[in-house]
This record gives structure tokens, sequence and C-alpha cells, in this order.
């Protein structure tokens, strides 16, 4: 489980496809205090590290369906991606719950500066299922942005809008984000929750 506050915005260093597969090796400044099978969010998705390399560099394995639901699959070398180790127990929850299994992908529409901090939106595909399942967002709730725990505003029936402030900007993926740029979706797991009760209940 995580919290949705990156620790860091590592660089991709190498791409390697095994078959259906694709292992992915990352340069971060704590890579000494990884260890194999640990459990490291990528841009939101919750990924496996393989083996520790030299260079402050290691490795995790992405399989087709996380290369099909999440934009894992469009990384190259140089590719800037978030990071977040796993949450402690005895820890602050300073963001909200976060699985690291996202949910769709979602396409930046706009970038627009604000006085200092700046807003983005993000359009995706929905359908009255998805929406069912909690697939969806609220205004002033929480949603996950590559990985980044964020407060919607301007929530739409396929869209919303976050705000993001200067600190979060230069040190995650925001500030390579472009119009068009895909970015994976992780919805509350609460909001989920509780459609999954409604649901239920009218059976």
């Amino acid at each position: 489980m995580f919290s949705g506050i990156v620790e860091e915005a590592a660089t991709v260093v190498a791409v390697e496809s095994k078959g259906s597969n694709v292992d992915l090796t990352l340069r971060c400044s704590f890579a000494d205090e990884l260890h194999i099978d640990q459990s490291v969010a990528h841009n939101g998705v919750c990924l496996t590290v393989v083996s520790l390399g030299p260079d402050n560099t290691y490795t995790v394995t992405a399989v087709r369906e996380t290369l099909d639901r999440s934009n894992i699959g469009t990384l190259q070398a140089g590719s800037l991606v978030n990071l977040e180790r796993s949450m402690v127990m005895n820890g602050r929850l300073d963001g909200h719950i976060v699985q690291g299994h996202v949910d769709t992908t979602a396409e930046c529409t706009a970038i627009e500066e604000a006085d200092g901090s700046t807003y983005f939106t993000f359009r995706y595909k929905t359908t009255p299922e998805m929406v069912a399942k909690g697939y969806m967002t609220v205004e002033k709730g929480s949603v996950t942005v590559n990985g980044v725990s964020l407060t919607v505003c301007d929530s739409e029936p396929e869209s919303f809008r976050v705000a993001i402030i200067p600190y979060t900007f230069e040190h995650t993926n925001f500030r390579t984000l472009t119009v068009g740029s895909k970015v994976n979706l992780e919805f509350d797991i609460i909001g989920k929750y509780l459609a999954r009760m409604v649901e239920l209940r009218q059976l």
C-alpha cells in the first residue's frame, strides 16, 4: 500500500522486452536501500524489484496486463518515473490510501499557469459500468495521477482538473507533461468499496 507521496522522479536507463513482458532498469538515489522482492510504485503502478545493479540502479518487470492498462509501456531510456516505496505501518498518511493498481489511463488536455501553481486537465474514457464500480472523481476528492495523490477540482463525467504546487511540479514528472501526454489514474479505493456496497444491495 502507498500514500501517493512521490519520493523521487527516477530515470529509466534501459528497457528490455522479454516475451510479452518488459524489464525496466532505473537509476535513483535510494537504489542501494532496496532489496529483491520489494514493492515500489512506478507512476502509480506497483512493481516488484527483481534485481539490483551497479551505479544506483535496479530492475523491475512489467507484465502484459500492466503494459496494456498503464503508461509503463510507453517508457524509454531517459524517461522520468515517479517512485514511492510502500508505506510503513507507523508512518503518517500524508496523501491518501493508494493501492498501486492503475484503473485506467487519461490524456492531458490542458495546462494552465495560475499565480505560481499549474492547473492540469485530464480526460479519460468512461462508461456507466465503470462509474457503477466507482471509477470516477468527485469534487474535492482524491485521485492518483502517475502515482501522485491529488485533490480533484472541476470534476466532470469524463474529465477533471488538479492544481500542482511548484514543489510537486519540480520533484515529479509533472514537469515533463505536455498536452497529449498519457498518465495513469487510480481512483479512490473508498469510493470503489462504497459503489460495490450499493451494487450488492440492489441485487
